[in-house]
């Protein structure tokens, strides 16, 4: 009987320290033996964010923990990895070279294949950890890194349809929820936060919603909310704002999402038209709402991954890297972390004051 391939992915692009062992199948479903998640919130929650130096020194302390830990669930042993798949960017480098470097030592120790992974097609790829899904597929990628549109015509040919120009959608929830003085990670206490206001009470400004097709921008909504909240004093204010900054940020995601459909319909002639959402940002309910009903109206099928494969983990990173297995496109142990990392290299940078669209 034919041994069944195992992958090893390991995760620490950002301040999550993950390791997880996946197991191929009969069909594109794998089994996802073990999945291991440690967190950091408690290390950056004093300075309202990550901080760079302490994520690389915790992910140092833990790292050979997480991953001895992911082996022992998984039932397997360490001998009996096929394959070492590791995040090796985007993301913070000095955090990336800490995973990058262990999974390299131990691909190395066993004399198996070395997989470097990019962190935005494990995301792309999470809800094939649990479902069904042919290629092609519009992609909407929302984290607190990234905010972008592809089409997904297969694995590893992606296009770039839509961006953010200036702060990723994660990036907004985030600062927005510290200057409403919300306690970091912000993002999730903010969606909790905004169902107890009034969604209208706030007029907020919904950058260049109607041009740039499905290009998006948030930094001036990001303004808006700073000049509004040193105003504001009491909690029912802050309830307000948070839900009328969630409320807006629907509203600019339900547009662009129709203008990246009939992008999509113009390059993909396919019968089934597919949509994936994926990332951390993906998590939030109303958001969620928002994009199936956008779907629904325009004759598209949602697809999230469950809520443990939105944020960052390492069973998305093992499946990429199991992907990659079966083509047999491994990497050389001299492979660079890479901050920048874009699925699509050929699309144009737009990033800054002055982009013109």
């Amino acid at each position: 009987m034919k041994k069944k391939t195992l992958i090893l992915g390991i995760e620490t692009s950002c301040d999550e320290t993950a390791a997880a062992v996946i197991e191929e199948n009969k069909g594109t479903i794998p089994n996802i033996l073990s999945n291991v998640v440690s967190s950091q919130v408690d290390v950056h929650k004093e300075f309202g964010g990550v901080v760079p130096e302490l994520a690389a020194r915790s992910h140092i302390e833990k790292i050979d923990l997480i991953v001895s830990k992911a082996i022992k669930e998984s039932g397997k042993d360490l001998s009996d990895i096929d394959g070492v798949a590791v995040t090796a960017g985007p993301g913070l480098i000095i955090c990336l070279s800490v995973g990058l470097n262990f999974a390299k030592s131990l691909a190395s120790s066993l004399n198996k294949p070395f997989i470097a992974v990019n962190h935005l097609e494990g995301h792309a790829l999470s809800p094939k950890l649990v479902a069904d899904l042919n290629f092609p597929y519009l992609l909407l990628l929302i984290s607190g890194g990234h905010t972008q549109f592809l089409s997904v015509k297969k694995f590893g040919k992606y296009k770039r349809l839509g961006t953010t120009i200036d702060d990723a959608l994660g990036e907004a929830f985030d600062k927005t929820a510290k200057m409403i003085g919300i306690e970091f990670p912000g993002g999730p206490f903010l969606e909790k936060l905004a169902e107890k206001g009034n969604p209208n009470r706030f007029k907020l400004p919904r950058p260049i919603l109607k041009k740039g097709g499905c290009n998006m921008s948030f930094a001036g909504l990001k303004t808006a909310i700073l000049k509004i909240s040193k105003f504001i004093k009491k909690d029912d204010d802050k309830k307000d704002l948070a839900a009328s900054f969630q409320k807006t940020i629907q509203e600019i995601l339900y547009v662009k999402t129709k203008y990246a459909f009939k992008e999509f319909r113009s390059l993909s002639k396919t019968k089934v038209n597919n949509f994936v959402i994926a990332g951390g940002v993906a998590a939030n309910r109303n958001i969620r709402k928002t994009l199936i009903d956008a779907s629904v109206e325009e004759g598209f099928n949602p697809i999230f991954p469950p809520l443990e494969f939105c944020g960052d983990n390492a069973a998305m990173i093992a499946i990429a890297g199991l992907e990659k297995f079966k083509l047999r496109k491994f990497d050389k142990l001299d492979h660079p972390a890479k901050p920048r990392w874009p699925l699509d290299d050929k699309a144009a940078f737009l990033k800054g004051a002055g982009v013109k669209l």
